[in-house]
């Protein structure tokens, strides 16, 4: 079967010395999935050959690289050595791979340099978790990030995790002064990836524009995956909300037409995961984004060759009905302007 051909935004790589790292830190069993996934270079470019994707952006999914608690030092050091090896594998594989650099957050000064360095080896941009250590996208303290992003015209990658609750901004919850709690009340039966990850998503996309950090960095380009997550459905009632909750530092301006505007001016949102039939089209006609504005992801290999290869079916098969140029866009067009490789 010929398919079409695409370039992958949303894809993962985990070298050997970061699984090694995860089980250092006790982590088998990342936001209640089953097991932390195998990778390799060679079976990556497998799965990309089959399924005709030209191009992978890489990036080290949820929990990130800071592991270890009160550690800042050793959370810099990691996201080092995976941003050197992505670089590397770039060198080799020019055409084939690219990477979302991962940043030391929360962890203001270490990501600053980082950013300078990853930026110099040559990733395509940076990575965050929709949260860190329960302080969201919008938090005060992250400004000097954004503000340093938006200088360079960053492309942000911003992946979903498990919801925590910093608790210094949770009075009455009955945490500990600095202490962080996962939000998860159905993890005993759910794993976090199938409804958390989606709240998430619209938890930090919302907080990015109450707390006007999307106006105060107008070049940053920021790319939301799983078309949105949760957020499509709430756009009118959080923007409507706005201007009703006093004395809550929300941006006075906000309002659903400059949402949307935004969205198709300064967004781009993957399609990865189960978002055909249906949820596509709450992104599209519910919040009104352009299919100019869509990309394709695999999320491999948290999602298994055979699965990628299931879900690359139900997206073609959801796009069919589509002109061939907005298929063309949705799969590779768009990727190719977002990634600045227009010939």
């Amino acid at each position: 079967m010929s398919r079409p051909r695409r370039i992958d935004t949303h894809s993962h790589f985990l070298p050997d010395f970061y699984r090694d790292a995860l089980h250092e830190a006790g982590i088998d069993h990342p936001d209640g999935m089953p097991a932390v996934p195998m990778w390799s270079e060679t079976e990556h470019l497998k799965l990309m050959d089959h399924l005709n994707i030209t191009k992978s952006i890489l990036s080290i999914s949820t929990p990130g690289i800071d592991l270890y608690a009160s550690n800042p030092s050793a959370a810099a050091s990691l996201a080092r050595k995976v941003n050197a090896f992505a670089a590397d594998l770039k060198r080799r594989h020019p055409t084939r791979f690219g990477y979302w650099a991962s940043l030391p957050m929360p962890d203001i000064a270490a990501t600053l340099t980082e950013i300078d360095a990853a930026l110099a080896e040559g990733a395509e941009g940076v990575m965050f978790l929709t949260n860190h250590k329960g302080h969201y996208l919008g938090d005060k303290a992250f400004a000097p990030v954004f503000e340093k992003l938006n200088q360079v015209k960053a492309r942000v990658f911003i992946h979903p995790t498990t919801p925590c609750i910093a608790c210094e901004h949770s009075a009455g919850l009955g945490g500990r002064e600095g202490e962080i709690v996962k939000a998860t009340p159905l993890s005993w039966m759910l794993p976090n990836p199938m409804m958390e990850f989606f709240f998430d998503t619209a938890r930090t996309v919302t907080d990015l524009f109450l707390t006007g950090r999307v106006k105060a960095n107008p070049d940053i380009t920021f790319i939301i995956p799983h078309a949105g997550g949760c957020m499509p459905p709430i756009l009118s009632r959080f923007t409507g909300f706005a201007g009703a909750v006093p004395d809550a530092g929300i941006d006075p301006d906000i309002n659903e037409t400059k949402v949307r505007e935004a969205f198709n001016r300064q967004f781009y949102f993957d399609m990865a995961g189960f978002v055909f039939p249906g949820q596509i089209y709450g992104l599209l006609i519910g919040c009104g984004v352009g299919k100019d504005r869509l990309l394709y992801g695999s999320d491999y290999p948290y999602t298994p060759f055979a699965a990628a290869v299931k879900l690359a079916d139900l997206c073609d098969g959801g796009t069919e009905a589509w002109s061939g140029e907005e298929r063309e866009m949705a799969y590779f067009g768009n990727a190719i302007r977002l990634l600045g490789e227009e010939k």
